[in-house]
């Protein structure tokens, strides 16, 4: 009997300890979503100024400037609002130029704290503007923030997530962008006046601030700064008190001195670990703009006004922000089931028929309107909503978090700032010209213009684009023949 309550015993104390230590290399997630939705708010920041330009571009739309309730004495023509869309897309590449070299210098912390001084102080010019100058300055000053923004949040996201929740924490940073828009679409049809819809646009900036000061900063990038205890602290903050952190640190610690041992740089491009993961994120980056979602977004007041749908414009764009948010929710939740691959190839052939149906709609409408209106007044809003429900499943989030998973570490800071400023470029491009577009080959020529870039970008994900669901940046790397590659193999 005493042996047998001894053999239990070991094999009861050999349980627990096997528990025990399956329990130190399991990582708590909480400390990481709190991160996630600290750094996400803002994208939300950044939302309300992209979602923003919609309703107040419709109030400088009206024809009479003395209407206090609507332009408050600002008519703009349509040149004029173009620039007053896209003016915020060159604060972004400025933005993003910024941040390339603050990640590096003062951190990803750092760089998000600084990016609020912009945000505020362009909101204060759109909101006491008095001539077209503070409102352009106001927008390009929001858009240093936007261009920042959208370089530093997903590359310290991935940095300090874990690789089973990696895609899950860097959707949400799409996420948040539309809530943000659909925040200024809200109160756009609450607030009437487009200066005080910039106040509590501008509030969502101060939230940010407060949010970020109680950041961690990213353990990798304490590392490259030789703070190897800092980076530890980091890394068990993020990990949970009971992990055991030490294999993670050390593999992070070995290929960044690995990293810095090859040092590469952007022009080693004909190396496949640079070129290769620079052009696939370059060519998605394009094809995310040139699908037409910001045309669409900045100028959607306009389209359901000149669609002639019986819907009610206010409704219709709620709803399109709504449907937006929600799409976004299930992308959260598929990118690290589904795949990356899938869901941008998904994304691409559905915007491709969804925006070709809007081009449908406008077509024979020139030809028939009353009978057009009369019989497909609900096709706008339809083909607008599976529009925007398929990029917010794949082309919404899925590049911003493959843009901190491919670039090789010593490349990465470079890489990422050279592809966000090539987005907004291509943002700048698409949302300057939308209106000259339209007029050029109409409003339907437009809309067939992105349904055909979308069906090569269909072709392009199903071909090219590599798969990162579930591996490491380690092996991520290692794929494309980096330096580090016999390391993780």
């Amino acid at each position: 009997m005493g042996f047998r309550e001894s053999r239990m015993g070991v094999v009861q104390n050999s349980t627990t300890v096997l528990v025990v230590e399956e329990h130190k290399q399991r990582p708590t997630y909480g400390t990481q979503y709190l991160a996630a939705f600290s750094a996400s708010m803002g994208a939300m920041a950044v939302g309300s100024v992209i979602g923003y330009s919609a309703p107040a571009s419709a109030a400088f739309r009206w024809q009479n400037s003395t209407d206090n309730a609507t332009s408050e004495g600002f008519y703009l023509g349509k040149e004029e609002r173009s620039w007053f869309a896209g003016t915020m897309s060159i604060g972004a590449l400025l933005g993003c130029m910024v941040a390339g070299y603050t990640i590096k210098t003062i951190g990803r912390k750092g760089t998000m704290l600084l990016s609020v001084i912009p945000l505020i102080i362009g909101w204060a010019l759109i909101g006491l503007a008095q001539n077209l100058a503070m409102l352009l300055c106001g927008r390009i000053l929001c858009g240093l923030c936007t261009g920042t923004t959208s370089l530093t949040v997903p590359t310290y996201t991935t940095e300090y997530a874990s690789k089973d929740i990696r895609g899950t924490l860097g959707s949400g940073f799409q996420l948040f962008i539309t809530l943000g828009v659909l925040y200024a679409y809200v109160l756009g049809t609450v607030v009437e006046s487009w200066r005080w819809l910039s106040v509590v646009c501008g509030a969502l900036g101060l939230v940010y601030l407060l949010l970020a000061v109680f950041l961690r900063e990213s353990p990798i990038y304490l590392l490259t700064k030789g703070e190897e205890e800092q980076a530890r602290q980091s890394l068990q903050y993020f990990r949970g008190k009971s992990y055991d952190i030490e294999k993670e640190l050390q593999e992070l610690k070995d290929s960044l001195r690995e990293s810095s041992d090859a040092r590469l740089s952007l022009k080693d491009l004909s190396s496949p670990c640079v070129l290769k993961p620079l052009l696939t994120i370059l060519l998605l980056m394009f094809f995310q703009q040139l699908s037409g979602i910001n045309a669409v977004v900045f100028n959607i007041n306009a389209i359901f006004q000149d669609s002639g749908s019986s819907i009610s414009e206010d409704a219709s764009i709620i709803i399109i922000g709504a449907v937006q948010v929600l799409s976004t929710v299930a992308s959260t939740f598929l990118i690290d089931r589904a795949g990356r691959k899938l869901l941008l190839s998904l994304s691409a052939g559905v915007m491709a028929i969804s925006i070709t149906c809007m081009g449908v709609f406008f077509y024979e409408k020139e030809q028939d309107e009353e009978w057009v209106v009369s019989t497909l007044g609900w096709l706008p809003l339809t083909s607008l909503m599976v529009f925007c429900i398929s990029f917010c499943l794949g082309y919404g989030s899925v590049p911003w978090v493959m843009m901190g998973e491919l670039f090789h570490p010593s490349v990465k800071a470079a890489a990422s700032s050279m592809a966000a400023t090539f987005n907004w470029t291509c943002v700048f491009i698409v949302t300057f010209t939308f209106e000259s577009l339209q007029e050029a080959i109409h409003v339907y020529g437009a809309f067939w213009f992105f349904g055909g870039i979308c069906m090569i970008n269909f072709i392009f994900c199903l071909t090219i684009v590599p798969e990162t669901k579930g591996r490491t940046l380690q092996e991520i790397t290692a794929s494309f023949d980096s330096p580090v590659a016999k390391a993780v193999r």
